[in-house]
This record gives C-alpha cells, structure tokens and sequence, in this order.
C-alpha cells in the first residue's frame, strides 16, 4: 500500500476538532469585536453589546478548550498540522480575552465612582454641557461627601496644579491639549473650558470641565471629568485628569 493511501493516525477526529476550534474561535472573535462598534453606531442597546461580549469570551473559552484537546490528541497521533492549529487557536484565545479580563481587574481594584474632580469642595460646575448631562443617566451635579471619600482613597495625588503664565497663555495651552487629543469642545470662557471625550470602542461620553483661577502664585488649574452612564468608570476619569495636567504642567 501507498504512503498516500495509508490511513490517518486517528482517522478525522484531529482535523474535526481543529476546524471546531478555528470555528468557535472566529465566532467569538465577530462577537467581541462588533461589539462596540455596534453600540456606539446606536444599532444595538448596551445590554445587548454586553452580551455579545460575554457569550464571545464563552466562546472564546470554547475554543480554548477544543484547542488544547486538538494540540493533545494530534500531538499524541503524531498529527503535526492540527497539533499546531490547537496551539495557535489556544494562544490567539489568551489574546483575545486578555483585554476583558484586565478590565474586569482593573473594575475590582478601583472604586464604583465616576466623577473625579481636583477640587471637591467646590467642584468646577458643567454649564454649557449641563443640557446633555441631564439627559444623561448620571448626574450633572457632583455626587458629594461619599464620592469624595472614595476618589481621595483610590486617587489621593489628583491635585491642581499651578501654572507661571498669564492667564490667557493658560487657556490658550489648555484649549490646543483639547483639540489635539480629539475632545469636542462645548464652550468656554475667560477661565473655563467645557469639553467632551469620546471613547474610541464603544463611543461613551465622559464629560470634562477646565477651570483657571489666578492667584498670587501664577494661574491655579482645576479639572473635573465625569462619566454620563456607568456606575463606575474604571479610573478612566482620573487617569483622564492625570495625564492632562501632566502634559499641561511640562509645557
């Protein structure tokens, strides 16, 4: 008998569970990837766009397992071909749901606020984009004494910063940063600018007030960033403010 006719080591089971893999593994990755953009685009509701991202990292875990059952099988079988389709579509997994599973990390080691300020005495208020706040789950006002606590538990170095300019070389420096990070701004004044971030996945807005205030020690910088749905937002409003001082402080 031929080598091209002699049977297969276990026959078609390898080849059966590396497509089952391959299969399960593009499914959850459709899932998981249209996900956002579905919602931000208003085709879906954000219920649904979470469910599409849970029953994809399922899936995904599915896949994992068809995977490491087809790497074993064929590496038995000494089925090299499928051995590597199990081990590519088992690593390409870890890839997929390492995102989901940071951010679900990252929700356990952060408080459940969603408005972080500078100031949380006297918070820089939303004027020009209270219209859009009010239509919005989360409130236009800041929440108060128990928001507070937790920001200055999770966040205690969120600080104003000072600035040795005119005031108006501040603004001037504020409203660029703005502009080149891709925020819409929504007014401003003398001293305040009103502006809002849009998140690149799934298109939540997170509102941003800028607030300068002279003083005999140069042009003082309050900022405030606030989620308009979510309970919590991850520590994506502090970090928002962090990296804005920072930059604005360096130049």
């Amino acid at each position: 008998m031929s080598k091209a006719n002699t049977p297969q080591r276990g026959g078609k089971w390898p080849l059966m569970t590396a497509w089952l893999a391959i299969i399960l593994l593009i499914v959850a990755g459709i899932l998981m990837a249209v996900a956002g953009p579905a919602y931000k685009a208003e085709w879906i509701e954000l219920g649904t766009s979470f469910t599409w991202l849970r029953q994809g990292a399922q899936l995904a875990i599915a896949a994992a397992v068809s995977g490491i059952i087809t790497l074993v099988l064929a590496g038995v079988l000494r089925r090299w071909r499928p051995a590597l389709v199990g081990a590519l579509v088992s690593l390409a997994v870890v890839a997929m749901i390492a995102m989901p599973m940071q951010m679900k990390q990252r929700a356990q080691s952060v408080p459940p606020i969603h408005d972080i300020t500078t100031d949380m005495q006297n918070p820089p208020a939303f004027n020009r984009l209270a219209a859009a706040r009010e239509k919005a789950p989360n409130a236009v006002d800041y929440p108060g004494a128990e928001t507070a606590r937790q920001q200055q538990l999770a966040y205690p170095h969120l600080k104003p910063i000072t600035l040795g300019m005119p005031l108006a070389s501040a603004m001037a420096i504020a409203k660029a940063n703005i502009q080149a990070r891709g925020w819409e701004i929504a007014g401003t004044t003398d001293s305040t600018i009103e502006a809002t971030a849009t998140t690149r996945w799934f298109g939540f807005k997170d509102d941003v007030v800028i607030r300068m205030t002279e003083t005999d020690q140069g042009v003082q910088v309050d900022m405030r960033s606030a989620s308009r749905l979510g309970k919590s937002d991850l520590g994506t409003n502090a970090e928002r403010i962090q990296d804005f001082l920072e930059e604005l402080a360096k130049q």
